[in-house]
């Protein structure tokens, strides 16, 4: 009797060039600074990185974010969407369920923007990103987004 012999198909390779990132987010002022971060970040030789999206919307840039960064080869990628819409919020939430890479972990929050920067000054983010209406000095922000992470990035018109 002959058997046949089975081979297995080949390892798939890891993706090595950069996933597509939708061209709202590629548009927005902040995204050199960020990849540039990120890039800071991974010279350093860092695996992990935390992000907090101050004023996240429906979520879109965060979770680009954290998909550049697991391209980039971070294996751990936790980030937290802050925003005071529920409709905002839910719509960001659905769109992270779809993500299924156990190497990013995103949450997001309807909170009050203060309450949750007060929170996160006790174990500051890597990354904030800052999208306000109005200029952080202006609002009196300034001080709770600096303490709430290692580094704030915020919109070019927003910082005068």
């Amino acid at each position: 009797m002959r058997t046949a012999l089975r081979i297995a198909p080949a390892p798939r390779q890891r993706r090595t060039h950069p996933a597509p990132v939708r061209r709202s987010v590629r548009a927005d002022p902040r995204w050199p600074q960020i990849v540039a971060a990120l890039q800071e970040l991974r010279d350093a030789h860092r695996h992990a990185v935390r992000i907090v999206d101050a004023d996240c919307a429906c979520g879109t840039l965060l979770i680009e974010v954290a998909r550049h960064a697991r391209v980039m080869g971070f294996t751990a990628i936790e980030g937290r969407g802050i925003d005071g819409s529920p409709a905002l919020i839910g719509r960001a939430r659905a769109a992270a369920a779809r993500l299924h890479d156990p190497a990013i972990g995103l949450a997001f929050d309807m909170i009050d923007l203060r309450t949750a920067l007060l929170q996160e000054a006790e174990a500051p983010a890597d990354l904030l990103l800052w999208h306000g209406a109005r200029p952080a000095d202006a609002t009196g922000m300034a001080p709770l987004l600096a303490a709430a992470a290692t580094r704030v990035i915020a919109d070019a018109e927003r910082t005068a």
